[in-house]
């Protein structure tokens, strides 16, 4: 069946396609160093918390982080604040 006026059949983009639209896909994802230097940073922290043996207890209120709260937020230092 033949498109309509209105509809144009479009050729899938290939690896060897250079359209514009290749280009793009085909870019390599930038970094965002800041955020990596931030999760790093708090990574370290963590590991210093753990060596101390401070890693299970609020920085703020001294309560204990439940192991599962810290099993979905390893790094985490205070319980979530509402």
């Amino acid at each position: 069946m033949e498109p309509d006026g209105d509809q144009a059949r479009v050729a899938p983009v290939t690896p060897t396609d250079t359209s514009d639209q290749a280009v793009v896909d085909s870019e390599p994802t930038r970094l965002d160093l800041d955020a990596l230097a931030g999760e790093l940073a708090d990574v370290e922290i963590a590991l210093a918390r753990l060596e101390a043996g401070t890693y299970f207890t609020d920085e703020v209120t001294g309560e204990e982080l439940a192991e599962s709260f810290l099993e979905q937020h390893p790094t985490a230092r205070t319980l979530p604040r509402s």
